[in-house]
């Protein structure tokens, strides 16, 4: 088993935790559920995690790349992307290579990379489905960039649990909670940790039957409260990440 001193995770919201805490308390997220996984195995660890919520893969890769090679991490984490997807005008090609670029320039420094592939949120909001074959699209773009640079791959695109309700928050963007902590575990198994399993692929218990009167009030609450205000911003050309800065820029020890 490769023992890791040092990780840094570079994305956006889903890194930084968003959907696990809130402003008050703070983010943890499956990244720090990570890195306390890792800290268990080794005395001396220490993580880092620079992402932050509202950036396309060129922004993170612009602002946090050279911070995170400069931290000389053996162990980084890279998930971007789906901001892009989410948005007009989306073109795969560029957004695939600013994340190959990323792969490519960490590998090189000698890091372990480990990235994501996106589900399909789409079964979340079927409202939403015209992003499916982009998310189909990009998926296979970020695996192939993958195998090409070496790069551990948690591909939870195919798997159930994954688009469960109970996974997300109610924002259907981020994941809750419970879903950070399987995020967290999938990652886990990826890298082989001690006591890693494929469990995180277990299904919940059979939700019941929801009448369709009271989807469509839940579709209706969730366009009010989180779509309007998301493409106010996009109008306005404003991002959810303007003025925030990464909420652990130094590597540091881990508790859990």
């Amino acid at each position: 088993m490769t023992t890791y001193l040092r990780y840094v995770a570079i994305g956006d919201s889903q890194t930084e935790g968003l959907g696990d805490g809130d402003e008050a308390s703070g983010y943890r997220g499956w990244a720090d559920r990570l890195a306390e996984q890792l800290a268990d195995a080794e005395p001396e660890f220490t993580y880092a995690n620079l992402a932050v919520r509202g950036l396309q893969a060129a922004r993170i890769r612009a602002g946090q790349l050279g911070p995170a090679l400069a931290l000389r991490p053996d162990l980084v984490s890279v998930m971007a992307g789906m901001n892009d997807v989410v948005r007009p005008g989306f073109r795969p090609e560029p957004v695939a290579a600013e994340v190959e670029a990323m792969f490519a320039e960490l590998t090189d420094a000698g890091a372990h990379v480990l990235t994501f592939t996106f589900p399909d949120l789409t079964r979340l909001t079927p409202a939403l489905s015209a992003l499916r074959p982009r998310l189909t699209d990009f998926n296979g773009r970020l695996r192939e960039a993958a195998a090409r640079h070496g790069v551990t791959v948690v591909d939870a695109s195919g798997s159930p649990v994954a688009v469960d309700p109970r996974m997300w928050s109610a924002d259907r963007l981020h994941a809750s909670p419970a879903g950070h902590a399987r995020i967290a575990r999938a990652a886990a198994e990826a890298l082989g940790l001690p006591g890693s399993d494929a469990s995180w692929r277990d299904p919940l218990p059979p939700m019941p039957p929801l009448p369709a009167w009271r989807r469509t009030a839940l579709d209706l609450a969730w366009a009010g409260s989180f779509l309007g205000p998301w493409a106010w911003r996009r109008v306005t050309g404003r991002s959810s990440g303007d003025g925030r800065h990464a909420k652990r820029p130094e590597p540091a020890p881990v508790r859990a």
